[in-house]
């Protein structure tokens, strides 16, 4: 078996991660809170939060290093 464990042992470790990782993500779900709507008219370009909106900046215009 894998690391040298009994299949019981085994089996026993990967439902405890198991079992951890789905009660942490619903946790942290219920936590925030998610907005799960679908809004009907598609927000403009810039209006979404999570856009990176200095990346454009970035791309434009590139940086020339001093050496």
């Amino acid at each position: 078996m894998p690391a040298g464990v009994s299949w019981a042992t085994y089996l026993k470790m990967f439902a405890a991660s198991l079992l951890s990782m789905c009660a942490g993500a619903e946790v942290v779900h219920r936590y925030y809170r998610p907005d799960l709507t679908i809004p009907e008219i598609p927000p403009k370009p810039g209006e979404l939060k999570t856009e990176l909106l200095g990346l454009k900046k970035r791309q434009h215009e590139p940086q020339i290093s001093q050496q």
